[in-house]
């Protein structure tokens, strides 16, 4: 695969440049090292798009996923402690998991050396998501200082399923949303085949 665009957020790209230039060089390695052809495996069913054999966003994943481990970057995975210190006096929810195993959780895809980076080839809420909130949460822990979002271009989400997100959109909204205090440097990577 290939990087075919690149948005610098909060000053992302200069940061990692200077900041983390290694990792970043892996992060280059590794979307150059997913063979996307392999990858091309679902056959849609969609009306619009029926019989025609689309990337799996799955399979795109499990390719990353390799790469990425190849090189020595983790998935993060932290449990959630929800309070009920708000619910309405009176009510006490049953429902919170007690233990380990059905506890929530919040994840990042790949963290080293405090970078961390997502790979979203998912519904268009999830990747503002991941640089609007999820990157703030893993840096206000001390798990990451930058972050990394990896995302189509929208000519190769065309070929998935519909609804996947692409690179033009979060380039566009973040554009007009701008930053705030609490948003952390993230460079957004728009890839294709």
């Amino acid at each position: 695969m290939r990087i075919v665009g690149i948005y610098s957020f909060k000053d992302g790209l200069s940061t990692i440049a200077s900041q983390y230039a290694s990792e970043y060089r892996d992060v280059h390695q590794v979307i150059s090292g997913v063979n996307s052809c392999q990858c091309k495996t679902k056959t849609s069913r969609e009306k619009t798009m029926q019989g025609e054999n689309l990337y799996s966003p799955k399979a795109l994943n499990k390719a990353f996923k390799t790469q990425f481990n190849l090189l020595g970057w983790k998935r993060h995975k932290v449990y959630c402690e929800y309070s009920q210190n708000y619910y309405i006096s009176g009510f006490t929810s049953t429902a919170l998991p007690q233990n380990k195993r059905q506890k929530p959780f919040r994840e990042i895809d790949f963290v080293k050396n405090k970078v961390g980076v997502e790979v979203q080839f998912g519904k268009y809420a999830f990747m503002a998501y991941n640089v609007c909130a999820k990157m703030t949460i893993f840096h206000n822990m001390g798990i990451i200082e930058i972050g990394i979002e990896i995302v189509p271009v929208k000519v190769f989400a065309e070929q998935m399923s519909t609804g996947v997100s692409y690179f033009e959109q979060i380039v566009w909204d973040l554009e007009h949303r701008g930053s705030s205090e609490i948003d952390i440097p993230v460079v957004i990577l728009g890839i294709t085949e």
